[in-house]
């Protein structure tokens, strides 16, 4: 393999760790209050949320906007319970089919 490649890849691994690790060095010392800490605690799932969202019903396509609704609803309900994240993604999984496959009655 070239060396080029290399160098890129170690550079790619640099940029992207210490951005991760300065803030974490630098703020362990520093004590940020309550309200603080817990609302920092929800920037993960928010982002991921605003990330999933949308693309499970962009991914479903315009005919598919029923299963992905009700697949949704099932997962919402299910994270609000603070169900496994894995259980939630299986059963999202087996909604989707499970209506994509009945008869619909209308």
């Amino acid at each position: 393999m070239n060396s080029n490649l290399y160098l890129m890849v170690i550079g790619m691994c640099l940029v992207t760790y210490i951005p991760r690790l300065l803030p974490l060095l630098f703020m362990q010392q520093i004590k940020l209050p309550a309200f603080l800490e817990r609302f920092l605690r929800f920037i993960p799932f928010a982002a991921l949320g605003s990330l999933v969202f949308p693309q499970v019903f962009f991914s479903a396509g315009v005919e598919n906007w029923f299963p992905a609704t009700i697949a949704t609803i099932v997962c919402m309900v299910l994270a609000w319970f603070r169900i496994n994240v894995v259980i939630v993604v299986l059963a999202g999984i087996a909604v989707t089919f499970f209506v994509t496959k009945a008869p619909l009655p209308w």
